[in-house]
């Protein structure tokens, strides 16, 4: 009875038996409309400083252990963002499970998210700073005598290897090796062979490696890579070729990245035979090749004559899912172009369209020239208005050969105004545009403007070459002037044998003037400096010795021309021979004239 004397059960004795109450009826709320001329302070940027923003109706609550975990995951996120976008190299630390005992080393090191120690980090600035001295003033022992025994080896390479100075990494490397945690690794002795080949220090990188084999390390992929790639930045290629060598003996097989160095260095300096070589071999080695062994090994395929090869190449290359760069392509469309295998090249051309890759200005060139060959004029403009769409630079090579087109189609104000565009931009510096410039008015019959960019030639220095003299001979001989011409013809008769087509050219004027005289002399000329004569240059020699009557002259010279191979199917000239040595009467006379209305026709 006394338990149930308990103040809680006191308490309720009181307590009436419970009834629910009718609740009032509720009233609808009423609805404040208030007004102002004063601005939202929440619809600008700005706000109202008059009035702040209110407290919030829900505040946040304290981040609970899931919270922080999210915000660390987030940051882990971004971290590994930064990394991808900075390289390989990236201060920024990994983000890792780690045991509880990892943890506490990770926490004792201080490291506050960075990638080392506060130790590690200390080391790595004290060795820096020693660059900022002469050498010889500084002892490393002393700089580095707070960190004896600190330091473990692995420590000791990570200050090493984020030296930036080669002698830095050598003063340091001396103090390493008298740690009591050091210990002899072919990973430390890579990190030196990388920081001395990085500047040249060739001597000392091949003392380095001979170290490595009297400390008994065996030097692995990692550190013959980094030898060869020394001697390959440098250009030492012997050197490369032998340790090369003594690396097959050693049967170690090389990485990917350390054929393309190689391959690459030899390309630099244009030896596309040692490069072939060094390809074979790495396909015996059965070294997978990545996208840039294939450019290189193409480009010198190429170079080296061996384009059936390259283009075998090119198809595994595409076969492996490997896109081909832009001067990839535009090199074998220039050599399809030059061998005249016109419709691969423009295959080419659509299968790199159809990979979406812009070409460049080059392999627009290398199209034009071939659009130009064809006659496909067409073609020509519809891509040069797909350059200025997709804004290729357009530069002299193809401003030349489009002033040829419009040579070619009659637009002779049009090449002259594509011309003059070229003097405003400042292009015009290469002979061939002035010299295309030349022609196209020329071929337009104004001898007066060709005439005038021969003279603008002059005027600005430009180098003449032999084709230069041809067309300024053809400009003379049109306008004719006589002296002019005869200069002109000794120039380029100083530049080397001249050809048929400006002996012809001499031999009209001289014609055109009746200067038979001359025209005589100049054909003994000739003659006598044994220049190959085509079948104009024929025609226009035996016409003046028609009329001459020398006979004899024309006899001479015919039986020349039927010895030489390369007019043996030339009807012309053997019906011409065969009327002068005396066939039978009615044979000859058929022939005869035959050879005299062809004659007259030309």
């Amino acid at each position: 009875m006394e338990s149930l004397k308990s103040t809680f059960l006191s308490s309720t004795t009181y307590l009436l038996p419970s009834f629910t109450l009718p609740k009032p009826p509720s009233k609808p709320p009423r609805l404040r409309i208030r007004s102002s001329v004063r601005p939202d302070p929440f619809s600008l940027s700005d706000g109202n400083p008059t009035k702040p923003k209110p407290k919030s109706k829900n505040p946040k609550n304290p981040l609970s252990d899931d919270n922080a975990r999210r915000i660390i995951k987030k940051k882990a996120q971004y971290l590994s963002a930064l990394r991808r976008n900075q390289g390989p190299r990236a201060m920024t630390p990994k983000w890792i499970k780690r045991t509880p005992e990892q943890m506490v080393k990770y926490l004792e090191d201080e490291r506050n998210g960075e990638l080392y120690g506060k130790h590690v980090v200390a080391a790595i600035k004290a060795v820096r700073a020693m660059g900022e001295r002469k050498e010889g003033e500084v002892d490393v022992r002393r700089v580095m005598g707070s960190f004896v025994g600190k330091l473990s080896f692995r420590d000791m390479c990570v200050v090493l290897k984020e030296q930036r100075n080669w002698r830095q990494v050598r003063d340091f490397f001396a103090w390493m090796k008298l740690q009591l945690s050091y210990r002899p690794s072919v990973i430390v002795y890579t990190i030196v062979l990388r920081a001395y080949g990085q500047v040249g220090k060739i001597k000392l990188t091949e003392q380095t490696f001979l170290e490595i084999l009297e400390v008994g390390c065996e030097p692995d992929e990692v550190a013959c890579g980094t030898m060869l790639c020394t001697y390959a930045r440098w250009g030492r290629h012997k050197a490369m070729q032998s340790f090369y060598s003594a690396v097959q003996e050693r049967g170690i097989t090389l990485s990917t990245a350390v054929y393309n160095f190689m391959l690459s260095s030899l390309q630099k300096k244009s030896l596309h035979e040692k490069v072939i070589d060094l390809w074979r071999q790495l396909v015996d080695k059965g070294v997978a090749p990545d996208r840039f062994t294939y450019t290189v090994v193409i480009h010198s395929l190429v170079k080296g004559g061996l384009c059936e090869e390259a283009f075998k190449a090119f198809d595994e290359m595409k076969k492996l899912e490997f896109v081909p760069e832009e001067a990839t392509y535009s090199l074998l469309i220039s050599s399809h172009t030059k061998d005249g295998k016109w419709q691969d090249a423009l295959n080419l051309y659509e299968d790199m369209r159809s990979r979406g890759i812009v070409p460049s200005n080059y392999t627009c060139a290398s199209l034009l020239t071939l659009y130009y060959k064809n006659e496909d004029y067409s073609q020509a403009l519809s891509l040069f208005t797909e350059m200025e769409r997709n804004k290729i630079a357009v530069d002299e090579v193809i401003y030349g050969l489009l002033i040829r087109i419009y040579g070619k189609l009659g637009l002779y104000e049009d090449a002259q105004r594509t011309f003059e565009e070229i003097d405003q931009l400042g292009l015009l510096s290469d002979e061939k545009t002035y010299l295309a410039m030349a022609q196209v008015h020329l071929n337009s019959g104004n001898a007066k403007r060709a005439l005038d960019i021969i003279e603008m030639m002059k005027s600005r220095d430009i180098w003449f070459s032999r084709f230069a003299y041809i067309v300024s001979l053809q400009c003379y001989v049109m306008s004719e002037n006589l002296d002019a011409a005869e200069v002109t013809f000794q120039a380029l008769a100083k530049t080397g044998l001249p050809d048929s087509g400006s002996c012809n050219d001499m031999l009209r004027l001289y014609i055109k003037l009746n200067l038979t005289g001359r025209a005589k002399k100049f054909i003994v000329q000739i003659r006598e400096d044994q220049v190959a004569f085509d079948e104009e240059l024929y025609r226009t020699v035996v016409r003046i010795y028609c009329k001459e009557g020398m006979l004899e002259d024309i006899g001479q010279l015919t039986k020349e021309m039927v010895t030489n191979d390369s007019y043996k199917d030339n009807k012309f000239i053997q019906t011409f021979f065969k009327a002068i040595c005396g066939e039978p009467l009615r044979h000859q006379k058929v022939k005869g004239n035959v050879a005299s209305n062809q004659l007259d026709s030309c």
